[in-house]
């Protein structure tokens, strides 16, 4: 995950919904329900298991577990040390953190929430993905800039695949190949995972900094959020960049709703930026939908087709130091919500 501070954390109001989108048309969405979570720490990714509907949401120490519908607590999953991301093998009733703080993947059972094991992996492990193909987890760590393979059935580490730079999000397509953004370099690496190779490397220009990645696996397009506002829409199988879309402002992730065509893109300005897919070559943005400040990362819910964001309420930036010249706002106690958006 990508760690900026918003401008509108720091006190500044957030911008007018984006121009270029105000005459875009409606897109339904709006908020349904909010579930006061509260608790203390951070956040990163979250991920909703929509068979089960459970939601997890990293919480730095540990990941909370609640009900998708109800928002009542389910459990949690104790001991994952600055974790960022959740994966699920639903089939082996499994479940993979990305612990980044320690440098690990905690393995827990689906079923129970309880730990099984802890494997090591590369440095600062971040966005963490199943493939079912290879039966493989991938985790993608930002400071050793690499990707560790686990056989998620043994729990053991197969390989690593050496990276060209910092790597964000990931997604896969389900038959045989993987991407990946990598931030530092304004690039998407397609990655083999059977091979545990790279196959290509393809620019993202005028895409800087890409965060969120989501897939559209029938007809082979990729959405990325970048960070200088844009959604960059690419061709799976050329690389090449079909169009860019604006959105909101710190954006974090993207989803695909392979259902309805609609792509998302949560901004920590406060706006879910709704984006339909007319044709697999033309696409245009339907709404800019007013969330909350900090309501960055999401969850896709492709059975009721909601949008999950999480977020709170933030303090006054304390005063710039060396050692901190962009502080982050504090988090205000209990503030933590959930924030259920659809139509």
């Amino acid at each position: 995950m990508k760690r900026a501070v918003w401008a509108a954390m720091r006190g500044i109001a957030v911008v007018s919904l984006l121009a270029a989108c105000a005459m875009a048309g409606d897109s339904g969405f709006h908020l349904l329900k909010t579930y006061k979570v509260g608790g203390d720490g951070g956040w990163d990714y979250l991920r909703l298991d929509s068979a089960s509907r459970h939601l997890y949401i990293s919480r730095g120490t540990h990941v909370l577990v609640i009900d998708a519908d109800s928002g009542d607590a389910v459990g949690e999953i104790p001991d994952t040390a600055g974790v960022h991301g959740i994966a699920l093998a639903s089939e082996l009733g499994r479940g993979f953190t990305s612990n980044g703080r320690e440098g690990t993947v905690t393995i827990f059972d689906l079923n129970t929430l309880k730990p099984i094991a802890k494997v090591s992996v590369g440095e600062n492990p971040d966005a963490i993905l199943y493939d079912p193909v290879t039966k493989r987890v991938f985790t993608f760590n930002g400071r050793s800039h690499d990707s560790t393979a686990i056989d998620a059935v043994k729990g053991t580490v197969v390989g690593t695949i050496k990276l060209d730079g910092k790597p964000e999000f990931a997604v896969s397509d389900q038959s045989g190949e993987i991407f990946v953004n990598i931030e530092d370099k304004s690039e998407l690496v397609a990655i083999n995972p059977a091979k545990l190779e790279v196959k290509s490397e393809w620019p993202l220009a005028p895409c800087e900094s890409p965060s969120g990645l989501a897939i559209d696996r029938k007809n082979r397009r990729l959405f990325a959020g970048c960070d200088n506002k844009v959604m960059a829409v690419v061709d799976a199988d050329s690389g090449k960049v079909l169009s860019t879309l604006p959105i909101g402002r710190g954006v974090d992730a993207a989803r695909f709703d392979p259902e309805t065509g609609l792509a998302f893109a949560s901004c920590g300005e406060g706006v879910l930026t709704v984006i339909r897919e007319e044709s697999p070559d033309k696409f245009s943005v339907l709404e800019n939908v007013p969330t909350q400040t900090g309501a960055r990362t999401m969850a896709l819910d492709e059975k009721t087709h909601n949008v999950f964001l999480v977020t709170a309420q933030f303090g006054p930036s304390p005063a710039p130091t060396a050692d901190q010249p962009h502080p982050r706002p504090p988090i205000l106690p209990d503030s933590f919500v959930v924030l259920v958006f659809g139509k």
